[in-house]
């Protein structure tokens, strides 16, 4: 047993099942190198079996990171665990993460299989795991309605047969902190041998205890917490990094242990992850929201301004608050852009690209006076949308709005590589330039999200608009941003259409 617990990520994966999250191939090299930056011992980087494009991903991060290991999740079947042992192949330390699950429910109904067969099918998944790795973890889906003798088996066997992580997922998010921890506490306690394995506790948030029960199952054994970052995930999400790191560091009162995470990497990294998936951070996000260590209160600003620990029980500045602030405008040269891109960890491929990103930076530098990190990453996010399978292109558009008269907008856009031009009215501008779009597109979808934010402050800041569509079952995120919230949010309609139309689609690993 370790007193270091490993922080297992799995926003490229967990995280990308939020609906709408789905990620390009780049936006996940981005992250994963933000990542490795951050610290995070396992990048669980997709599900390789998923699709042709979740497995070139793997391998493309498998192929440049340093530190981290890189993770591809499987279900317990040979075509799944070869595909992602042919996915981390290229990574300096590569784990596969097989997985089955084991409550009655599940296997009743969803796999139709008798707890024999499910046993001797997780045997031999990390069987097959092991000839691709030596490190291989073990997963008992639906472990918080799974009945203990079961568990206690399952976990044996696989012990046996090699697995050298084992994970007890709340997959539904069930538990609540004391119960979760006094299962911990009787697995370790029953199964045979589980002093010379590390195991993980995988929760999500659908009572909103997922960061809870992760620190009760270390408090109780655990060494392994899997989490994402903003505690992005499918349904509620999963447990948050920033909210377990934390937690460790600043209540080393309770907690003999410690993580590997470099904090003041927690704010940029979370920022990127919003930019890319569209998910925006509410204001009162513990550590990441922008009033985390805000205080309105006359009380608990005189007490602050007095002494910091009357109010703050962490410092803004360890978790990467202000940090990593180095302001460019139109003066900088290529060089000075070319470095922030790369301390940012933006690599751009060729020198084309980053001649046609810093064309784009002069652009805004010309609009608003000062340019932040966050603008890049916003700027370099707006490039690759544009580049999605670009069959709708917006050419030019205008709207024009006044009190007392019903707004109006007129859009051009390319469709196939043909020019076409409509006219539309609507509640306001935005709703004038979208329904102008659909008289062209005609896509039959539905408008579930329409969000904007600012990228950094001032009335001349950059706006990020999210936009999210469904129509066949299936849910996509656009991202736009500009100075013009109008511009901005034509961008992110055409580039939510657009991925609709390009009809890439990831498989659900429980499907």
């Amino acid at each position: 047993m370790t007193d270091k617990i490993i922080i297992f990520d799995t926003t490229l994966r967990d995280g990308e099942q939020s609906p709408g999250a789905s990620m390009t191939k780049e936006e996940k090299l981005r992250i994963a190198r933000q990542l490795d930056k951050l610290g995070v011992d396992v990048i669980e980087a997709g599900f390789a079996a998923a699709s042709p494009g979740d497995a070139d991903a793997i391998h493309s991060i498998a192929k440049i990171i340093e530190r981290s290991t890189v993770c591809s999740l499987a279900r317990a079947s040979e075509k799944d665990v070869r595909a992602a042992g042919e996915a981390i192949k290229p990574a300096k330390h590569g784990r596969i993460h097989t997985f089955i699950a084991t409550s009655p429910i599940h296997m009743q109904h969803k796999l139709r299989m008798s707890e024999d067969q499910v046993v001797e099918r997780a045997v031999q998944a990390v069987k097959w795991a092991l000839e691709y790795t030596d490190d291989v973890e073990f997963s008992a889906e639906d472990a918080v309605r799974s009945e203990m003798d079961f568990l206690v088996r399952i976990f044996d066997a696989v012990i046996q047969a090699g697995a050298t992580t084992l994970n007890v997922p709340d997959t539904v998010g069930y538990s609540i902190p004391l119960l979760w921890g006094e299962r911990f506490k009787e697995l370790i306690a029953r199964v045979p041998n589980s002093d010379k394995v590390i195991w993980s506790t995988h929760c999500h948030n659908d009572l909103g205890m997922a960061s809870a029960n992760s620190l009760a199952a270390v408090m109780n054994g655990a060494r392994q917490v899997e989490c994402t970052i903003n505690g992005l995930g499918e349904r509620a999400g999963n447990a948050s990094l920033e909210e377990v790191v934390m937690a460790i560091k600043t209540r080393r009162d309770v907690f003999t242990c410690d993580t590997g995470i470099d904090t003041t990497q927690i704010v940029p990294t979370s920022k990127l992850v919003s930019s890319i998936t569209g998910y925006p951070i509410q204001p009162n996000k513990a550590i990441v929201g922008a009033n985390a260590f805000a205080h309105e209160s006359g009380i608990h600003q005189d007490g602050v301004l007095k002494h910091r620990e009357t109010y703050e029980i962490m410092r803004a500045e360890d978790v990467g608050w202000g940090a990593n602030k180095m302001v460019m405008g139109k003066h900088s040269g290529r060089a000075a852009f070319r470095a922030r891109l790369q301390e940012l960890g933006i690599v751009l491929d060729g020198e084309e690209a980053v001649n046609a990103a810093f064309a784009r930076f002069k652009d805004l530098a010309d609009k608003k006076h000062e340019i932040f990190d966050e603008d890049l990453q916003a700027l370099v996010s707006d490039e690759e949308a544009a580049q999605v399978s670009e069959h709708y292109r917006l050419v030019a558009m205008g709207a024009h709005s006044e009190t007392g008269v019903l707004p109006v907008a007129r859009v051009v856009l390319s469709v196939g590589g043909k020019e076409t031009h409509a006219d539309a009215q609507g509640g306001g501008p935005v709703d004038a330039i979208f329904k102008a779009i659909e008289q062209i597109a005609k896509s039959e979808t539905e408008l579930l999200l329409y969000s904007v934010n600012n990228i950094t402050s001032g009335t001349d800041a950059q706006g990020e608009v999210t936009v999210r569509l469904t129509k066949g079952g299936r849910v996509v995120n656009g991202q736009g941003a500009d100075t013009d919230i109008v511009t901005a949010s034509a961008k992110a309609y055409l580039n939510a259409l657009n991925k609709l139309h390009a009809g890439t689609e990831r498989a659900h690993p429980q499907v």
